[in-house]
């Protein structure tokens, strides 16, 4: 499967309309400030572009980011504006033909963000083996990845990684594609609908098992959306399954406990973090309001106050008095998906 993915990547796919679903594409519309960001990336790094998401965080200024699956380096090159010259940018990808793309154009990025050096790497690699490329543990502030932790077939190995890898209060911050139930192996083992990003998606409650057990133990949904198949033949195989593209945020904090826990604590969000002056989005559950008092639970306090967040944000309370599960905003729910269609484009890629 794994030389499979390659060629699908490498020589089928040679431009985001060849595919055959909407699994590997991102059908929100950016922000404003990604927007004129965007503009500037290279036509040929655009065209090659299979993501299903947007993976850009918050407050990104002089950090150092791994994009595990970078292709044709669309998101290394966003980032790589977004972090400024002192930041950078390192990307991990396995396609000979997608990696001769981002590298074409390291120049060519450094000279529309006008840097005087340029703040992006590309390297060849497997995510699951992150080790083999020397990447040091706690040596990355924040990791994305968009629409590749699919198609790894050792997904643990590639969680587990990325948390040795992340710095204490770092976070992996990525856009993936997931099912409501078990992939058969009958179809996982079919090329196509594995290169379509379908039949490799995890089962979300398996990712929640998965992360936890890596060290993430409060993973946070950010958005979602069901997936269009829009194809006949991929629909009469794999249509009684349902498909989601989503964002989730998974940080490296120890300190966080496997449920919600609710310790009368609350914080206030200072409307300091660039292109975000009124409001904070965590995730999906938490819309913090510049200069409200927003009651949080204990792993929510911690996620602002234990990393690149704490700057931005006044605290209030400890985790002296435990007083039950935490049952305001954000006390997360079974099914972590809304089941709200994004898009009702017909088509698989705009």
């Amino acid at each position: 499967m794994l030389e499979s993915v390659k060629d699908y990547y490498g020589k089928t796919l040679q431009q985001s309309d060849d595919l055959k679903t909407d699994a590997c594409c991102t059908l929100d519309q950016p922000a404003p400030y990604l927007k004129d960001i965007l503009g500037k990336i290279h036509d040929e790094v655009l065209m090659r572009y299979y993501g299903c998401g947007l993976v850009a965080p918050q407050a990104l200024q002089g950090l150092r980011i791994l994009d595990l699956g970078s292709g044709s380096g669309r998101d290394a090159y966003t980032l790589s504006a977004m972090v400024g010259e002192h930041g950078s940018i390192v990307g991990v990808d396995m396609t000979d033909e997608q990696l001769a793309v981002a590298n074409r154009h390291i120049d060519f990025h450094r000279k529309a963000f006008g840097y005087q050096k340029a703040n992006v790497e590309f390297h060849k690699g497997y995510l699951e083996k992150l080790d083999e490329l020397g990447f040091d543990d706690n040596s990355f502030d924040v990791i994305v990845s968009n629409c590749v932790i699919n198609l790894c077939e050792d997904k643990e190995a590639v969680l587990r990684e990325a948390y040795r890898v992340l710095k204490p209060g770092g976070e992996l911050y990525f856009s993936d594609v997931y099912a409501d139930r078990r992939v058969p192996q009958a179809l996982i083992d079919d090329p196509v609908l594995y290169g379509e990003c379908l039949s490799g998606a995890l089962y979300w409650n398996d990712f929640l098992s998965l992360s936890k057990s890596a060290g993430f133990a409060d993973p946070r949904l950010v958005e979602d959306r069901v997936l269009g198949i829009n194809n006949a033949d991929i629909e009469a195989l794999i249509g009684h399954i349902n498909f989601y593209s989503a964002t989730f945020r998974l940080f490296k904090i120890p300190q966080l406990e496997s449920s919600r826990e609710d310790y009368g604590q609350s914080v206030t969000y200072k409307g300091t973090i660039d292109q975000h002056p009124q409001v904070f989005e965590l995730d999906g559950q938490h819309k913090m309001e510049k200069g409200e008092i927003t009651a949080v639970s204990g792993n929510t306090w911690l996620m602002l106050h234990n990393s690149r967040f704490r700057e931005h944000f006044e605290f209030t309370g400890s985790q002296d008095t435990h007083l039950g599960i935490f049952s305001g905003a954000g006390s997360g729910a079974d099914m972590p998906f809304s089941g709200a269609c994004a898009s009702e484009a017909g088509s698989a890629c705009c």
